[in-house]
């Protein structure tokens, strides 16, 4: 029985493909209209609450909240000067780092042996799938 399933996974039928492709082309008009409708419920809360502030508002069952998340980021130049600056430099973290781009275009001209950084190379892949429909 188990058999049976896998070669049914395995072909690929016209249906299959339209189906795929219908719902993938709904599923873009889903999100456009949901983000149509984050842009409201945040114009919204911009106008009742005030920008950037956490809210929420209840209709009936349901309640919608928004959440406000913040992060700080240092600019790495301005920060490492104001630091050497202040003789900190206990607070610059020296990173060493392989600049691959250099290491590529040397292999390329046969300038470093790729054989030596074989076991040093990770390749990803990702897979992807598009189906189209192709007018007749």
């Amino acid at each position: 029985m188990k058999e049976d399933n896998m070669h049914e996974s395995l072909e690929i039928t016209e249906g299959l493909l339209k189906k795929y492709h219908d719902l993938n082309r709904e599923k873009k008009e889903i999100e456009k209209k949901l983000n149509q409708m984050k842009k409201q419920l945040h114009h919204y809360f911009d106008e009742t609450v005030g920008k950037e502030q956490k809210a929420e508002v209840k209709r009936g069952p349901y309640k919608a909240q928004r959440v406000i998340r913040s992060s700080v980021q240092y600019n790495d130049e301005k920060t490492i000067q104001k630091l050497e600056e202040l003789n900190l430099q206990d607070f610059i973290l020296v990173v060493k780092q392989p600049d691959t781009e250099k290491l590529e275009a040397a292999m390329k001209l046969d300038l470093v042996d790729q054989d030596a950084f074989a076991d040093c190379k990770k390749q990803k892949h990702s897979q992807a799938i598009t189906i189209k429909e192709e007018n007749a």
